[in-house]
């Protein structure tokens, strides 16, 4: 009886020595200096948070006068599924007290970078960061999903194309029901065989090269400047 006390005991230290040392998944702590600081700065009530995944992440990086010479904040983290966005929505945008948000994201939910995909869960999770948005005073921007007719990364994914257009369709619906501003980057990107994102735009199928981003701009800014 002892022995079975002495191992049960010892079973839960190591259950909870798992539970203690789990990762930031969310990885809040990729942007945490930079929130600080900005948070430190004066606010013209005119701040734009781009929150996103790889393609949001590269932007800055890319094109990097996009961003400096309009004051825009890039909260893009590379491999993330819209799960860790809604995670970090408080502290990546409403923390940072924008008046606007954009919000590209879906193509790691559609690769199942860390969930089986589900077009309601992953649409569910966009209207509750609208949601937030509207919540504390702050304007939202929905954006397509950018096409791709593979992922390098995952090609187990045979349908991805399909499931894109179908959730752009969702999307495309839901903002103009609930009179939100919705950035068609999908159409301008296609290639012609309607699946995949034209390769003038793009080195890998899924990421924008600088054409990519000069489309995007180009099309964010008619919205933005609107507003």
């Amino acid at each position: 009886m002892k022995k079975i006390l002495i191992l049960a005991a010892l079973f839960a230290c190591t259950a909870f020595s798992g539970l203690a040392v789990k990762p930031d998944w969310a990885d809040y702590n990729r942007y945490a200096k930079a929130n600080a600081e900005l948070c430190t700065q004066p606010n013209d009530g005119k701040r734009v948070v781009f929150l996103g995944n790889s393609i949001t992440d590269f932007w800055p990086t890319n094109h990097p006068e996009f961003f400096k010479s309009h004051g825009f904040i890039g909260r893009g983290i590379s491999g993330q599924t819209t799960y860790q966005f809604l995670l970090r929505f408080r502290s990546d945008v409403i923390e940072l007290h924008p008046s606007i948000v954009v919000i590209n994201a879906a193509t790691n939910d559609i690769a199942e970078n860390t969930h089986i995909y589900d077009e309601d869960m992953t649409f569910g999770n966009i209207v509750s960061m609208v949601e937030l948005a509207r919540a504390n005073g702050i304007d939202v921007v929905l954006t397509t999903t950018l096409p791709a007719g593979h992922f390098g990364w995952n090609q187990s994914i045979k349908d991805g194309p399909e499931k894109i257009a179908s959730l752009n369709k969702r999307l495309s619906a839901y903002a103009s029901q609930h009179g939100i501003p919705f950035v068609d980057y999908y159409s301008h990107m296609l290639a012609e065989d309607g699946r995949s994102m034209d390769c003038r735009y793009t080195d890998d199928g899924v990421h924008p090269t600088g054409a990519g981003y000069e489309v995007m701009e180009r099309l964010i800014l008619e919205v933005l400047e609107r507003r």
